[in-house]
């Protein structure tokens, strides 16, 4: 058999050796927590209960408020007095269980550990299970398991033929299918047959055809499709028997005879059946052309996946065809690299998934004879595109073919390949197959052969024998293959075709009627043998066949001959053939020679020229068809053999000059072809392995041809990379290179022709040819679409012997089902098998002289290797394990394990790549990144096989390298960046744990390497313990740490370096630093091998140092608080961090791992800068921040809680406060989210993250753009730009921000983690996993805060923190929190007060307050455990403050403020649950004996009915929650009743302040703070006297006039000496500050500016007696902005209207004949306010009954309707006194402090409202509030009102006042407004206005009137329409002056009016009524309407 067959057998059917380290899936690479595995972990997660997802059930809320609504309104059902009734409901409630042995005196150190124990108990034990991982794109570290070499497949498509039937059904049709490709102008697709004729039909032909083979009957075939385009078309092609007629004539009656008319044309159709008949008898075996069509492929997949139904119709005709041909567009991608990935093609071409179709085609074309070429079916396909076709013109054969097309299911069964081989699963061979049909692919296809494959197709095209003499024109050709020269020699390879035998010896071409020159259409298929020999060859013999019966004519007349020998030169003859042809039997030995050579004595057709054209076209994994290929294949094989000379093409080699033509052809390996390179890759590299590592020995030297093959490889390699773009995975490595090395590669043996090593191979015996006989077939070999091999007939002629034979020996005697023999697998501790075949290899191993060759190459060779390192590394690696394997040293100690020499290579090859790292990484970012990343993989590989302490030392040279480069670089960040990498993937070792030595007393299972003999491991201090380490040690990134913990110290020094905040440059580094050691902890927390709590505890050791790092960058977090309603964090400022020396990580360490021992502080360029006093930090995000705290809570969560506590002891005080600083962020961090928040704020966060991930890859590094763009997304806290000189090199691939790769998957939005609608059940599952997080995040900080406590008891001092955990504790307490969490929260808190119970009594009272606050808001909470515990926390709370002084007055201050203050602010507090609370703490105070004799329980009782008073009226509140007035009243009347109570007062006015500002009346709420401040002041002036604070209320009367009500002048006044009272933190002159600021900055959003100068007056005498200069600044600064605005906005400010409010009617209650003054926003018109409160009590009383009253006449009880509830709305003026009107001269003092307002009601005395002028009355009514407004509400009730009637004289003078101001007020106007001007004048001086001022002159001044009283009101008028006349005639002057020449008329016409109206009036203004000219009498002055008219100050 062939040498080179033989190589290609073995490579596609060897048992592949692949490597597998048994714990490498625990690795960080596979770390399940950033797998979609992380899902699976969480399951059987407890639910936790949170109070904020416990919403009270929708449907009995909703009724119960809506009762609450329709019930009576009044505010005084129960008088604040009625205790009894209270108390009565107090009583009869029942208390929550009560917790036991609360009461009991335990030991504190007892309690603690109960608490501990419980706190313990069913913990989670994962804490990175809870937590997403980070969002980063795939892991660097993860090295995904190569692709499985397998065979090739495209898109595949199932075409199932149902039926063809005709119109007429006289004879058998054969069918054919293929697919074509229109725009390459190619066939994709071998044809493939079906038979769909009836068994009648079939019997007209049984003489001819012999029996069929199973294989042939298949109706359904796949297709593979690999450039699927709007190209392709599904070609099918009919057939029938041959006869007398041309095309035509034969296909008439199928187009003429239709089936309906069967009967009337029945003997026409007898006739044509018996001629039919006797066609087949005589010519069945020949066949003749006769219709053929076309499918447009992309047509049907894609109108089938846009239509509704799950299989779709398609009919296909002529007359519709308009549609299907032309709508597609032709969308194939413009410009694509012909080089694509193996599925590739137009997106919307997509063939996998579309609904399957069934299509009728319905018209047939008709075969022109002479129009039969694939040319000539290129056009008609093209013409079928376009809308006019010409083949619509023709007349088509109707018939109806059926046919299903549908993608191809994953595993097909009962399916065959393209050589007839049974595809696993086959369970029945009887069954009717389905046939893969074999693609012959548009493009090329790069995928290595995997299976063996040897076929041949022949395609006969043409023939011209016009020139021949003699009859010659029905010709068909005979194809046969033959293996020698006698017509016996025949060989049964030809592939048969439908419904026939499998395999013939001839195949004949259909005849094309009378044509001497036809074309042929035909496709014959070959099976080539395994091994040609050069008598194989190819016969063609040409026929005559006489289609009529003559006498004595035989059936076919030979008429020509011609052939093709099939090798030659010993290659495989393929391609365009144009051969003569012979006229006689060709001679003796013609098969060698070709038929062009001229053969003595012979006689040719056409004088020998070529007139058979005939194509040959091979697909075969044996033949390489590339002569590169062939010869270098030849050449090796012939050292192989030792067979010389060879020949090759026509040159003879002799041995002499083997070596010169080897080398040379391993050179021209580039020149090949790219696809038989690929095709040939996996033989390839192993001829070329092998001659490395066995020179071969020529002319008996030995030649080393390393050299030469390690530069092919390289060469080979680059080219793939090149070429091959789209198979590259995120590393770089392309996936055919990849497989090769993890499947494919093994060490060669050294011996020619002995089997390889290796198990099947590693041992057993190997068959060949022991098994000739074996009755299995060769097998399409590959792993996912294994084969069962069975075979209907095994004995196929040929010897047993033959090479087929072989072949198929060699192949079926592997257990055909691939799938898991081809994978036998070693892994690190299988049993080596002792006993290998063939000794073992004692020459050159392939490792060493791999490594070798790299080292001493340079150059361009050099160059490539670099390029594609990570090849030759794993090579390398896996080179090394099978070298351990097979000489079984994988159990020898590391260090013995290889040779001296080899070391040293290896040293100098990692050390020269590592300098080309840092002197490159600027230049050729992309491939030093490969690079970087290969150098990383190949020592974590290594770290497997070699010894440790080795793989460290070439660490430690990478990290020199590199530190020594960062010195000089102004911008370290790519270079770290690198670094990071390097370290990530290094450290993603599988026993990265185990390799640092986490201490002698951790042995984790099954340690890779026990090897502890390395120098390192030795002095290490396996020996050392704990307790010998000085405990600073272990938390500091000390000396000694690092040495112990080599790779960990690596990790935390790199995040400490990066994480400084000096560190210039870096920042944009953080997220990828912080990932890395997220990822690190992540894996160890899910690793198995460490689950034991004692083993976790070693790991966390290597972490300790972490805590530090992390306190250290407090400053920089993200501050998560700030969404919190609290104070911000409680953050010491930056100052203090910088004076405290005892830093965590020190200076000299961080220059340690720069590589250098002394800080070399003077380097400008050293990028750890002396750190500058009050620098500003960078924030980190909000992401990074929370992956740090995580990893933090991680290592507090499983560190020894000893240790930790030894190491608390030693800390100082401000560092433990810092690290409560960072608890107290950690709270923050993990809170909670409800679960409806989440629905609302998915969608948006999702896509502006990714939003900002793009913008941030795009913007490159961090300029001042990108700075903006992150402020518009509040991200920064403070933040400096780094100057352009640090920006990263603006090409690289990895800028500084947070390593964002630009990569295929990046930039396609990656739609998976997109999801943006998640569903319900993904939001619930986010919501259990955030719920189980925070609660265990939350015990961890509690474990911690146990921790610090304890320390705090054990050293006794250090009380000064203890602060810190009660605030952490508490701010715990206030966020969202599982009823888990709280109890054992609770418990803690009871714990730490009674152990020290004067720090909350004495000290932090503040906190004491806050306490309280927090465990009433528990106490009202909806679920019973956190109600239970946190009474008993109160209880406990006030007991413990009774003992230490008899009275609890501080407690239960406390306690009574912060229940107003909770009531006042809280939207879902539910006083039901409190209730039971407080009964609860009742009912401790009831059991408890000890204080049984004492004041304490009366006192609880007490304070019990006093909280329960309280919430009675907030019940009250709750009912009027939607009722904003209400409301305000209720807070109101409720602060009344605390005016003997400064602090719950005070605690009131700021609920409604707070309720005023929701609802953005800044004004009101203003007030509220001003009252508070005088409230403030009034206590603050009894306390002490200072001269500069203000003197109580007095002081604030200018603000307002409501004030002096704050004055505590009343009997019961407390005084604010007393305990627990004033003592809250407003109580004090910061408070008063605050309290005056507030309102300052509430005024200037009211825009009173006035205002906050009059609050600043109060203040500024407070700052300038502190000499507070910052202070008054910032005061003045705000004056100066409140004056100017005061300036612009001068007749622009608007600040209230007014609006006075009547209720009528029962229903209202106690609103009932009430009537108040309302004051709305500016602008609000009467509808606004009309439609909102009718809305409001309609939606309370019911539409229907209630009515707004309309007029504003006074309203009479009894008229009305008593079941209706009644509103009267009327709008209403502020109004002044004229004496008043002297001090309000601006806008502002006209609006503010108003208590008197005026409306006017027009009547006449018969009734109605309007009349004549003489009978018009009006009525003024004037209101006085009880308060001036603004007020503390926006309602005040009206406490009088008085009435003023005008005489219609007196509404007259009013009128005219109006008119006269107006126009005086349009004249003057500055700038004029010409429009207004004249409307004011058309409206004077018109004489069409009715009721105008002459008219009112006519009817009041035309006589003096009779009665004296109104002379007075008669000379008035007069007066006014004198002062109107002259205000006229300014307005017309000033007109006049502003018009344009287009208004002279009009003008004119006005002062033609103007006359007229002055004439008229003349007489009338000048009669002087003589009486009021006489000596002025003394007369009684009434205070009647006129003296008080509002209009008096005027300009008149």
């Amino acid at each position: 058999m062939d040498p080179h067959v033989r190589d290609c057998i073995r490579s596609y059917t060897e048992d592949w050796a692949i490597v597998i380290r048994k714990y490498h899936k625990l690795g960080t690479g596979f770390n399940p927590n950033t797998l979609d595995k992380q899902k699976e972990r969480q399951k059987g997660l407890p639910k936790q209960v949170f109070e904020s997802d416990e919403a009270p059930d929708g449907n009995n809320y909703q009724d119960e408020q809506d009762d609450l609504k329709r019930r009576s309104m009044s505010i005084d059902d129960t008088p604040r007095g009625s205790w009894a009734c209270s108390i009565f409901d107090l009583k009869n409630s029942l208390p929550d269980a009560l917790l036991p042995n609360l009461l009991d005196r335990t030991p504190n150190e007892e309690i603690d550990r109960q608490n501990d124990d419980q706190r313990k108990a069913n913990r989670h034990k994962e804490l990175f299970a809870l937590h997403p991982s980070p969002d980063e794109e795939e892991p660097i570290e993860r090295l995904s398991v190569p692709e499985v070499p397998k065979e090739h497949f495209g898109q595949r498509l199932l075409v199932k033929c149902l039926s063809l039937k005709f119109e007429i059904e006289i004879e058998p049709i054969f069918a054919s299918l293929a697919l074509y490709d229109v725009k390459e102008k190619k066939k994709i697709s071998e044809n493939f047959y079906f038979d769909l004729n009836s068994e009648q039909m079939k019997g007209l032909l049984r003489p001819h055809v012999p029996p069929a083979a199973i294989t042939t009957l298949a109706r359904s075939a796949i297709f593979s499709i690999t450039y699927p385009s709007q190209d392709v078309f599904l070609v099918i092609k009919l057939e029938k028997v041959l006869q007398q007629g041309d095309i035509g004539e034969c296909a008439e009656p199928y187009m003429i005879f239709k089936e309906a008319d069967a009967t009337k044309n029945k003997e026409k159709l007898e006739k044509l059946k018996s001629q039919a008949d006797q066609f087949c008898q005589r010519l069945g075996k020949y066949r003749m052309p006769f219709a053929w069509t076309a499918i447009h492929l992309m047509n049907i997949v894609s109108s089938a996946g846009s239509l509704e139904r799950d299989s779709t119709e398609v009919e296909i005709s002529t007359g519709e065809r308009k549609g299907s041909w032309s709508e597609r567009r032709n969308s194939s991608l413009v410009g694509r690299r012909s080089l694509e990935r193996t599925t590739s093609g137009d997106d919307s071409c997509n063939l996998t998934s579309f609904r399957p179709a069934t299509l009728t085609v319905t018209n047939f074309f008709k075969q022109e004879g002479d129009r039969l070429s694939d040319e000539d079916l290129y056009k008609f396909l093209a013409d079928m595109r376009r809308p006019s076709s010409v083949l619509r013109r023709l007349r088509p054969i109707t018939a109806q073919l059926k046919i299903d097309i549908s993608p191809a299911p994953e595993n097909p069964h009962y399916c065959l390949t393209p050589e007839l081989l049974q595809v696993k699963l086959y369970p029945d061979s009887r069954v009717r197959p389905t046939r893969e049909i074999l693609e012959f692919p548009a493009r090329d296809v790069y995928i290595p052969n995997t299976t063996y494959r040897n076929l041949l197709y022949i395609y006969p095209q043409s023939l011209n024998f016009a020139n021949r003499q003699g009859s010659a024109r029905n010709i068909t050709v005979k194809v046969q293959f033959m293996y020698g020269e006698d017509p016996s020699n025949a060989m049964p390879v030809i592939f048969g075709k439908s419904s026939c035998s499998e395999f013939s010896k001839e195949a004949y071409t259909a005849v094309v009627y009378h044509n001497r020159s036809p074309d042929f259409h035909e496709e014959i298929k070959v099976k080539l043998p395994a091994t040609l020999t050069d008598h194989h060859h190819l016969l063609f013999t040409f026929y005559h066949v006489s289609c009529q019966q003559k006498q004595n004519t035989p059936l076919e007349t030979p008429v020509g001959y011609t052939w093709i020998p099939m090798l030659q030169n010993g290659r495989l003859k393929t391609g365009q053939f144009c051969l003569p042809v012979s006229l006689e039997k060709p001679p003796q030995a013609y098969s060698v020679l070709s038929p062009e050579v001229p053969l003595p004595g012979m006689k040719w057709v056409d004088n020998h020229k070529g007139v058979f054209n005939v194509e040959v076209v091979a697909v075969s994994s044996i033949h390489t068809q590339d002569p590169y290929l062939d010869k270098f294949f030849a050449l090796v094989n012939a050292l192989d053999e030792h067979m010389f000379p060879v020949r090759i093409g026509d040159m003879r080699i002799m041995e002499n000059n083997l070596e010169n033509e080897l080398k040379s052809s391993i050179a021209a390996l580039n020149s090949s072809q790219l696809e038989p390179v690929v095709r040939f890759l996996y033989l390839l590299l192993d001829k070329l392995i092998l001659l490395v590592v066995r020179p071969p020995v020529i002319a008996g030297q030995i030649v080393n041809l390393g050299q030469a093959s390690f530069e092919a490889m390289a060469s080979i390699i680059n080219r793939l990379h090149k070429n091959l773009e789209g198979n590259h995975d995120q590393h770089g490595r392309n996936s055919l290179l990849a497989s090769y090395i993890y499947y494919v590669f093994r060490l060669p043996n050294t011996y020619p022709n002995s089997p390889s090593p290796g198990p099947g191979g590693l041992g057993g015996s190997v068959h060949y040819a022991t098994m000739a006989r074996s009755a299995v077939r060769p097998a399409s070999l590959n792993l996912n679409r294994s084969r069962s091999l069975s075979n209907s007939n095994p004995d196929i002629s040929g010897t047993p012997t033959s090479p087929d034979d072989e072949v198929r020996s060699i192949i079926g005697s592997k257990a055909m089902d691939r799938s898991c023999n081809r994978m036998s697998s070693h892994t690190e501790t299988s049993s080596f098998l002792q006993t290998l075949t063939g000794r073992l290899p004692t020459k050159k191993l392939f490792h060493e002289e791999l490594a070798l060759q790299w080292v001493v190459c340079s150059g361009s060779v050099r160059e490539s290797a670099l390029q594609q390192a990570w090849f030759f590394f794993e090579l390398m690696v896996k080179s090394m394990v099978h070298h351990l394997y097979f000489n079984d040293k994988l159990d020898a100690p590391r260090k013995s394990r290889f040779p001296e020499r080899f070391m040293d290579d290896i040293a100098a090859l990692v050390s020269t790549i590592a300098s080309d790292i840092v002197s490159r990484f600027q230049k050729d970012t992309e491939m030093v990144e490969r690079l970087n990343t290969s150098l990383a993989f190949f020592l974590n590989d290594l770290l497997s096989v070699m010894d440790r302490g080795f793989v460290f030392s070439l660490i430690k040279t990478c990290y020199k390298q590199v530190s020594s480069k960062l010195y000089s670089l102004p911008t370290p960040s790519v270079l770290v960046s690198l670094r990071l990498d390097f370290l990530r993937i290094t450290c993603s070792h599988e026993h990265y744990v185990t390799l640092n030595l986490p201490c002698s007393l951790l042995t984790p299972p099954a340690s890779p390497s026990p090897s502890v003999s390395s120098a390192t491991s030795q002095s290490s201090g396996f020996s050392t313990t704990v307790q010998d380490q000085k405990i600073a040690n272990m938390f500091e990134l000390s000396v000694p740490f690092r040495q112990q913990h080599y790779l960990a110290g690596l990790v935390l020094t790199e995040l400490a370096v990066i994480l400084d905040p000096d560190a210039e440059g870096l920042f944009g580094l953080h997220k990828k630093v912080i990932n890395m050691v997220h990822n690190l902890l992540s894996s160890h927390d899910s690793d198995p091998r460490y689950s034991d709590p004692q083993i976790k505890a070693r790991v966390a050791m290597l972490y300790l140092p972490l805590i530090g790092i992390i306190m250290e960058t407090v400053p920089q977090l993200y501050d998560f608080t700030e969404t919190h309603n609290q104070r911000g964090r409680p953050i010491c400022i930056a100052d203090d961090y910088e004076s405290e020396s005892g830093s965590m990580i020190s200076q000299t360490v961080a220059m340690a791992i720069a590589g250098t021992s002394v800080p070399q502080l003077t380097r400008p360029g050293s990028f750890l800068l002396t750190s500058t006093s009050g620098r500003q930090h960078t924030t980190f995000s909000a992401e990074s921040s929370r992956s740090l705290l995580i990893c933090l809570l991680w290592v507090l969560k499983n560190a020894d809680e000893t240790v930790l506590q030894k190491w608390f002891t030693d800390l100082s005080v401000l560092q433990l406060n810092r690290l409560l600083d960072l608890l107290y962020l950690c709270v923050s961090c993990f809170e909670y989210k409800k679960v409806f928040e989440r629905m609302n704020s998915l969608t948006f966060k999702k896509s502006k993250d990714m939003r900002a991930k793009l913008e941030e890859a795009i913007l490159g590094s961090i300029g001042a753009r990108q700075e903006m763009v992150r402020r518009s997304r509040g991200q920064l806290g403070m933040y400096t730009i780094s100057s352009p000189s640090e920006r990263s090199p603006s090409g690289s691939a990895f800028g500084s921000q947070e390593n964002l790769r630009w990569r295929k998957d990046m930039t396609h939005w990656r739609q998976n983690t997109e999801k943006l609608d998640k569903s319900r059940a993904e939001i619930e599952h986010e919501a259990l996993i955030d719920g189980n997080l925070a609660t265990e995040a939350n015990l961890i900080i509690l474990d911690t805060l146990e921790i610090v406590v304890q320390t705090v008891s054990v050293t006794e001092s250090k009380e000064s923190i203890l602060g810190g955990v009660l605030k952490v504790l508490l701010h715990s307490m206030a966020c969202n929190q599982s009823a888990v969490y709280l109890q054992h929260c609770f418990a803690t808190q009871r714990a730490l007060v009674s152990k020290f119970p004067e720090l909350l009594f004495e000290e932090e009272t503040e906190q004491c307050a806050d306490l309280c606050l927090r465990l009433l808001r528990h106490c009202s909470s909806s679920i019973g455990t956190i109600r239970s515990h946190a009474s008993a926390s109160l209880y406990l709370l006030m007991r413990q403050n009774f003992e230490i002084g008899n009275n609890f007055a501080r407690v239960k201050m406390q306690v009574t403020m912060s229940l107003s203050s909770l009531v006042g602010t809280s939207q879902n507090f539910n006083e039901e649950f409190l209730r039971r609370s407080l009964k609860t703490i009742l009912t401790y105070a009831e059991e408890d004996l000890e204080l049984r004799e004492t004041t304490f329980p009366d006192q609880v009782q007490d304070l019990v009915f006093n909280l329960h008073m309280i919430l009675s009226d907030t019940v009250k509140m709750k009912e009027h929650q939607e009722d904003p007035e209400m409301l305000i009243d209720l807070m109101y009347r409720i602060a009344k009743g605390y005016q003997t109570s400064p602090d719950l007062r005070l605690t009131w006015l700021q609920n409604m302040a707070g309720k005023h500002s929701e609802r953005s009346n800044h004004a009101e709420a203003a007030q509220c703070l001003v009252h508070s401040a005088a409230l403030v002041a009034e206590y603050l002036s009894m306390l002490e006297d200072r001269k500069y604070l203000p003197v109580g209320c007095v002081t604030f009367q200018n603000i307002s006039s409501n004030v002096l009500e704050e004055s505590a002048v009343s009997d019961d006044v407390v005084s604010p000496d007393e305990e627990g009272i004033c003592s809250g933190k407003y109580f004090t002159e910061s408070g008063l500050v605050g309290l005056l600021e507030q309102a300052a900055a509430s005024f200037s959003m009211a825009g009173m500016y006035e205002a906050v100068n009059e609050v600043y007056k109060v203040l500024i005498p407070i700052h300038e007696a502190n000499r507070d200069a910052k202070k008054l600044s910032t005061i003045h600064g705000k004056l100066q902005e409140a004056f100017s605005k005061i300036v612009h906005q001068d007749g622009k400010r608007m600040f209230g209207t007014y609006f006075r409010v009547g209720f009528y009617g029962t229903k209202f209650g106690d609103l009932d004949e009430q009537e108040f003054v309302y004051k709305e926003p500016a602008i609000t018109k009467l509808a606004e306010i009309s439609h909102r409160l009718e809305g409001f009590y309609g939606e309370r009383f019911g539409e229907d009954v209630v009515e707004v009253i309309k007029d504003s006449n006074p309203v009479d009880k009894c008229k009305l309707d008593p079941n209706k509830a009644y509103i009267q709305i009327t709008y209403v003026e502020p109004y002044f006194d004229t004496y008043e009107m002297k001090d309000r001269i601006t806008y502002f003092d006209k609006n503010y402090n108003l208590r008197r307002f005026m409306y006017c009601t027009p009547f006449t005395l018969d009734g109605r409202a309007h009349g004549e002028l003489h009978e018009q009355f009006k009525r003024k009514t004037i209101l006085t509030t009880s308060h001036a407004f603004p007020y503390i509400k926006t309602r005040v009730n009206v406490t009088h009102k008085e009435e003023i009637i005008l005489t219609p004289i007196e509404v007259a003078i009013e009128d005219m006042q109006k008119k006269t101001q107006e126009l005086a007020f349009a004249t003057h106007q500055d700038p004029a407004d010409p429009k207004m001007l004249q409307m004011v004048l058309q409206g004077s001086v018109g004489t069409t206005v009715n009721q105008g001022p002459l008219e009112v002159a006519q009817v009041f001044l035309s006589e003096i009137p009779s009665d004296p009283k109104l002379f007075r009101h008669h000379n008035k008028l007069r007066l006014c329409f004198k002062d109107f006349t002259k205000r006229c005639e300014d307005a017309l002057r000033k007109n006049k002056s502003l018009i344009g020449p287009d208004q002279k008329e009009y003008q004119r016409e006005l002062e033609r009016n103007y006359h007229r109206l002055k004439e008229a009036l003349q007489p009338l203004i000048n009669r002087k009524i003589p009486q009021l000219y006489k000596a002025v009498l003394p007369v009684t002055c009434h205070r009647d309407s006129f003296s008080r008219m509002s209009l008096r100050k005027m300009d008149l």
